[in-house]
């Protein structure tokens, strides 16, 4: 994978389930920048994995596809550990990692090398930029001929991979997988959660969960919280780090939005235990992790209404859909949900419900078979 918070956040179930399948495992990942955790967190992943006997190579491979020269040198360091370890089985990650690996991958493959490439959400997709498309299908397309498995996360990818992709096989499924249990809401752990965030339980808590950037789009719940008729209840929590943070915090002073960037946590279990709702605007994803954990935890919730999505949040039953680029849609969600709170229940209660289908076991089930065959 491009960074190393996609092994650790992503692949440690997969890593697991393969040493139990009897495969020894490698990792090339970029661990100088992490990506979304930050340099301690990596330097953790580094220690566990060293403890599981998984060997990882530091590979500078970039997120930028502009950076034409690092990404030779990542696509030669890549090629070269393929020749030296000649792996059984690739499996790649995130759009230029993924790339990188399939080129590198093509002499191997032809000695007998399996590859799996998961598409944690194609860049391309309906309402995406021109550019995305004239830049990234293409890449794709090219690369799906060197793919044995295509793994797919969404409804609209596999069907867009189906009709246009030219790997072996292409599979749907419904993400990485979550443990739902984990992410049992306590009532308890509300109230010393909330107490420790200085919350009462008057104050409406909204929370989101992902990177500072313009994709997570943050900017729209600030707008639609400013919005609100009465927001002087209303608090906006932020867990994740970037470089939009400045900004944000910015834009709500200027706005009267009371909003509080945490950066990043590992508390996120007991900080939806201590939300009220789910606020969640991407532009794109693929199948959202911190949206499957939200519903795990019964939460309401208010996302935009994109691919990935709508596969999991049913209108009026689990939360609302709204345009991305809508402040006003999100304004009248969230003040519907602010003002219903058996509405917030009955919702919170609907996702849990659904979101047991998408449990970490039910999805291993599947990469077992995948990995095996």
């Amino acid at each position: 994978a491009s960074v190393a918070s996609m092994i650790d956040q992503f692949n440690m179930p997969n890593i697991k389930l393969l040493q139990e399948l009897g495969y020894s495992v490698d990792v090339i990942a970029d661990f100088v920048d992490g990506g979304s955790i930050t340099a301690e967190r990596t330097a953790d992943l580094e220690r566990r994995l060293s403890e599981m006997n998984v060997t990882f190579y530091r590979v500078p491979i970039p997120r930028d596809i502009t950076q034409i020269g690092r990404i030779m040198y990542a696509y030669k360091q890549i090629k070269s550990i393929m020749k030296d370890r000649k792996y059984s089985l690739v499996h790649c990650h995130s759009p230029i990692g993924g790339v990188l690996c399939r080129l590198a991958a093509r002499e191997s493959r032809r000695l007998g090398t399996k590859v799996i490439y998961t598409a944690h959400g194609f860049h391309f997709y309906k309402g995406a930029p021109k550019k995305n498309w004239v830049l990234f299908y293409p890449v794709e397309k090219f690369c799906s001929r060197y793919t044995d498995v295509l793994i797919t996360i969404n409804k609209e990818d596999y069907q867009f991979a189906v009709d246009h992709m030219d790997a072996k096989q292409i599979k749907y499924i419904p993400g990485v997988g979550i443990d739902t249990d984990t992410f049992a809401r306590s009532s308890e752990i509300r109230k010393t959660k909330r107490t420790e965030l200085g919350m009462g339980d008057d104050d409406v808590v909204l929370l989101s969960v992902g990177e500072l950037n313009d994709n997570k789009n943050h900017e729209v719940i600030v707008r639609a919280i400013a919005g609100l008729d009465d927001n002087r209840n209303v608090h906006y929590f932020i867990a994740g780090k970037g470089d939009k943070g400045e900004y944000l915090e910015e834009l709500a002073a200027k706005l009267n939005v009371k909003l509080y960037l945490l950066g990043y946590r590992t508390d996120i279990p007991e900080l939806y235990s201590a939300a009220d709702m789910f606020v969640f605007p991407s532009f794109r994803e693929g199948l959202s992790v911190s949206l499957m954990e939200a519903m795990a935890s019964k939460l309401p919730c208010v996302v935009s209404k994109i691919r990935g999505n709508v596969d999991l949040i049913d209108e009026n039953e689990g939360g609302h859909l709204c345009r991305p680029d809508s402040v006003n849609e999100f304004s009248h969600a969230i003040d519907d949900l602010i003002n219903n709170e058996d509405e917030r229940f009955e919702y919170g209660r609907h996702n849990r419900d659904k979101v047991s289908k998408f449990d970490k076991k039910n999805v291993m089930i599947s990469m077992k078979k995948l990995y095996s065959e």
